[in-house]
């Protein structure tokens, strides 16, 4: 059964422990799941480095295969082929890189059309087979923040902690269109952003390889109208309390 974050207690039981707590040959296995928007890659890059742990943004992957199968004038609805493009793909990712065979794409992925083709792209079942098996090598061992839409449903089913953050949908609109890491929402209205997001909700909660869902045993975390840091903090304290 799903949690919910019960913040209050939660901090407090945990005020009195630290980070290092954390630093020992049994590190964590961490699923941070959700929807775009409600702070995944925002608090997974500061957990992991609270914890000096590896961060390994897995939407990335599929945007960088878009990118890389586009470059090679791949149709993207040619499934074998993409497949083909994910299978050989040499990848560099973490603090803030996304290198795919040698190409730093952490910038060019974020456009409109790279949101749309990454969609296609992970609606593949044959492109999710080769990147689930290639984020569980990355994770394998532990020590990892592994953020995305199916971390721990399907990537890392007995991940120690799983977590799935949400917020409102207006709420998601909003950050989005204050990222400047997205050029999509830069110079898009409100509205136009919210009817996007929704789109990629539908898109990722209704395709038939690894749709985005909340684990059974996922604590979600309800990010509406809460300060960053104070997520990150929450998230901590979820974490620590494994131990």
């Amino acid at each position: 059964m799903t949690r919910t974050l019960r913040r209050r207690r939660i901090a407090e039981d945990n005020s009195e422990m630290d980070d290092a707590r954390l630093d020992r040959p049994d590190r964590l296995t961490i699923a941070i799941d959700g929807p775009s928007g409600a702070g995944k890659g925002t608090v997974a890059r500061a957990v992991a480095a609270r914890l000096g742990y590896r961060h390994i943004d897995t939407g990335a992957m599929y945007r960088a295969v878009a990118w890389k199968a586009r470059q090679e004038g791949i149709d993207l609805a040619d499934e074998p082929r993409v497949a083909a493009v994910a299978e050989r793909a040499v990848f560099d990712l973490g603090s803030g890189r996304v290198v795919i065979d040698g190409h730093d794409v952490a910038a060019a992925i974020r456009t409109p059309e790279i949101d749309r083709a990454a969609t296609t792209v992970a609606r593949h079942p044959a492109v999710r087979r080769v990147l689930v098996a290639r984020q569980h090598a990355l994770g394998e061992g532990g020590g990892v923040v592994m953020e995305g839409r199916d971390i721990g449903t399907v990537v890392f089913p007995d991940a120690d902690v799983k977590i799935y953050l949400d917020a409102s949908p207006e709420e998601r609109a909003r950050r989005r269109a204050s990222d400047p890491a997205h050029t999509s929402s830069k110079s898009a209205q409100l509205s136009d952003v919210a009817t996007a997001l929704a789109e990629r909700d539908r898109n990722d909660s209704t395709r038939a390889a690894s749709p985005l869902a909340i684990a059974p045993d996922a604590t979600v975390v309800d990010t509406t109208g809460v300060p960053i840091d104070v997520v990150i903090e929450d998230v901590l304290a979820l974490i620590r309390s494994v131990r």
